[in-house]
């Protein structure tokens, strides 16, 4: 695929996205989310890739899985009214899906096509298959950071106008914003462990799994990017200030700060 048809692709995908929104302010606030989600997921795409030496058919191609990773997401809103894959099916299915049903993957190889389909299908996953050859498994780690590196800027933003803003607020609570936080989730994050989403109980719960992130990014320049942006900091601005978040708080940050250590 050259750069021409990847703008093309651009095209067809501003095209798609608008004829999904109607009457309903709800429904149009978080395809809205969702459609700024995917550009920037580009950007940070864009940014990962450049500090790696990919050929510019893998940007290219990175791109690609970058702007289309979420594509099912206009289609599971406006048919189920919710995000939540545990209520719906997979979303990452529902993009390929959307893909094969508008033949937009006739723009690739064999190969490429397959690359292309198990990072979508895969990106959402909590552990990626071990069976995944080098190539596969190189864009499910390239989509699966730059797309953690801009789910941290959403949710701090919403989670600051969720704070400031209440009565603005038009997005979905996929959990009960209750103050307390689960033990297990807890514990786990303190451990070290990977945390499970169908083990959340509470919005809280939800803030910490998202901080768990840091130990499944796959290249450093994610993590400067989300160091240098400050997205953990401000993701503890919005979780209680109690001793245990305060252990959760001093080991993320020093984790994180020796991860990045000599990436300047």
């Amino acid at each position: 695929m050259d750069q021409e048809r990847l703008e093309e692709l651009k095209e067809w995908f501003s095209q798609y996205v608008a004829k999904c929104y109607g009457g309903n302010d709800y429904v149009n606030t978080n395809l809205e989310l969702k459609e700024a989600h995917s550009l920037r997921v580009c950007d940070e795409m864009r940014y990962v890739t450049g500090h790696l030496e990919l050929s510019a058919n893998q940007n290219r191609i990175a791109e690609f899985i970058a702007l289309f990773h979420d594509i099912g997401r206009f289609v599971q809103f406006n048919k189920y009214r919710t995000y939540n894959d545990n209520k719906t099916p997979s979303h990452c299915l529902m993009s390929i899906e959307v893909l094969k049903e508008h033949r937009l993957l006739n723009s690739f190889d064999k190969s490429e096509r397959i690359w292309i389909e198990k990072a979508i299908q895969y990106h959402g996953l909590k552990v990626l298959p071990d069976n995944l050859s080098a190539e596969s498994l190189l864009f499910c780690k390239l989509i699966r950071d730059a797309d953690k590196i801009d789910i941290y800027y959403v949710v701090t933003e919403s989670y600051r106008q969720y704070r400031d803003e209440p009565e603005k607020f038009k997005l979905e609570l996929e959990f009960p914003d209750r103050p307390e936080c689960s033990g297990h989730v807890v514990d786990g994050l303190l451990n070290g462990e990977r945390i499970d989403y169908k083990g959340l109980r509470t919005w809280n719960d939800l803030k910490l799994l998202q901080l768990s992130w840091i130990y499944d990014i796959n290249f450093i320049p994610a993590l400067v990017r989300i160091k240098e942006r400050g997205f953990l900091e401000l993701m503890f601005e919005f979780l209680p200030k109690s001793e245990e978040i305060g252990k959760i708080r001093k080991k993320i940050i020093a984790d994180i700060n020796a991860f990045t250590a000599g990436s300047g």
